[in-house]
């Protein structure tokens, strides 16, 4: 039996963060697995709790075959590691912080995987990304404009993609999320 993979994705400041560390406990009762990422970010930069990397070590250990899923977004490398793959084999279920852009890749790799879109109002997505202070005004209004690109795509209108509101109630999201799972019945 092999487990099943949740592919979460969604504009930066939309919460992917605050909802896997919510949903962390939830998630693991029910032996659901959230993958550590890698990122060529500063292991002191804010945000979530990923592996820090150069980008010469990412390079390094995407040569060597570490990772599952990588791909390349925001001037930034990410990393999905290897053992995903192990703990699929063995049955477990795994939840992964995914790359919109990464998403057609990993249905080719993972045919099953189900896609969740975590989304927010333009007006809410704007102000998390300026509270935040990661990035310049530039870089939040470039960031934005991509979210808004992506939202008018062609994988928005594809039936297998999990539409999850995350503009309220962070405790709604997570009962919203774990209860897509558990129709799915990866995690249930």
């Amino acid at each position: 039996m092999s487990g099943s993979l949740i592919y979460l994705m969604g504009p930066s400041g939309s919460g992917k963060d605050s909802l896997l560390d919510a949903a962390r406990e939830p998630l693991a009762a029910r032996g659901c697995r959230i993958a550590r990422r890698v990122i060529t970010r500063s292991a002191e930069a804010v945000g979530e709790d990923a592996l820090a990397l150069s980008p010469a070590q990412f390079e390094a250990e995407e040569r060597a075959g570490a990772f599952a899923m990588s791909w390349r977004a925001n001037g930034l490398a990410y990393g999905i590691p290897g053992q995903i793959d192990a703990w699929l084999a063995a049955g477990e279920h795994v939840l992964v912080n995914g790359s919109r852009g990464y998403l057609a890749q990993a249905r080719q790799r993972y045919p099953t995987l189900l896609p969740v879109l975590l989304t927010v109002e333009l007006a809410v997505l704007r102000q998390r990304l300026l509270a935040r202070g990661r990035e310049t005004l530039a870089e939040v209004e470039a960031r934005l404009a991509r979210n808004a690109q992506f939202a008018g795509g062609a994988a928005v209108q594809d039936e297998r993609l999990h539409l999850l509101d995350n503009s309220g109630e962070l405790q709604r999201t997570v009962d919203n999320l774990l209860g897509l799972i558990g129709g799915h019945d990866p995690c249930a």
